[in-house]
């Protein structure tokens, strides 16, 4: 019963988190903040979503470690995702406020 409990509080925050997630994609006005807004409350309402399906599974151990690499894969990729699309997001817009050359942008210098 407690663990059942525990299983649906977890999943319902992980949902919730999505679903800020969802709003602040539509809510925010420019990239970077979008990014922020898909990037730190969907991971943490992944993991917060697996959490919950790894206590309600119990002793299935397969599929908890299946649980766990996909949390893994999760942590790693989300923030090279964000890094990468921060990145080019600000090349783009140093390029077109004059800031930056063509030139600069395709052979990855740095300031």
């Amino acid at each position: 019963m407690i663990r059942d409990i525990i299983s649906s509080t977890l999943l319902v925050i992980g949902a919730v988190m999505a679903l800020t997630t969802a709003i602040g994609l539509i809510r925010f006005p420019d990239t970077l903040s979008r990014m922020h807004a898909a990037t730190k409350p969907q991971t943490f309402g992944l993991l917060l979503i697996l959490a919950g399906a790894m206590i309600r599974l119990g002793s299935n151990h397969i599929d908890v470690g299946m649980l766990i690499l996909a949390a893994i894969f999760a942590l790693i990729t989300a923030p090279v995702v964000a890094h990468r699309i921060g990145r080019l997001v600000y090349q783009e817009q140093r390029a077109r406020d004059g800031l930056m050359n063509p030139d600069d942008m395709e052979s990855g210098n740095r300031d």
